[in-house]
């Protein structure tokens, strides 16, 4: 549970076809950071974007790209990002790793009353 308050966002860019022993990257992103036992990830996929090397990924028909832009977000504290970073780096080949500060309004899981 991350407490109501400042926290940190980790925002992890790197492409579908990105590959961590045979598998996409972001599955053993989020397996990563979910053994660490930070509060949660999402992964999002994106439908057009570019990177370092300015080469358009995009799912329009005519140029339809196998390798669609992918985010992985998390948030949790400062110490547990900063922390998570060591372990997750290793497995990201081409991509881009950021951090946010955020404020946190909100966390409940399953049987958390509402405010």
């Amino acid at each position: 549970m991350i407490p109501p308050g400042p926290a940190t966002m980790m925002r992890i860019y790197l492409g579908d076809a990105d590959r961590v022993h045979g598998g996409p990257a972001y599955h053993a992103i989020v397996e990563r950071l979910r053994a660490l036992g930070l509060a949660g990830a999402t992964v999002t996929h994106g439908i057009e974007g570019f990177g370092s090397k300015q080469h358009l990924h995009t799912d329009r028909l005519l140029t339809l790209s196998v390798d669609l832009p992918v985010v992985v977000e998390v948030v949790d504290t400062e110490e547990r990002i900063r922390a998570a970073i060591t372990e997750v780096e290793p497995l990201i080949g081409d991509g881009l790793i950021v951090l946010v500060p955020v404020e946190v309004v909100a966390h409940r899981s399953d049987g958390d009353p509402a405010s």
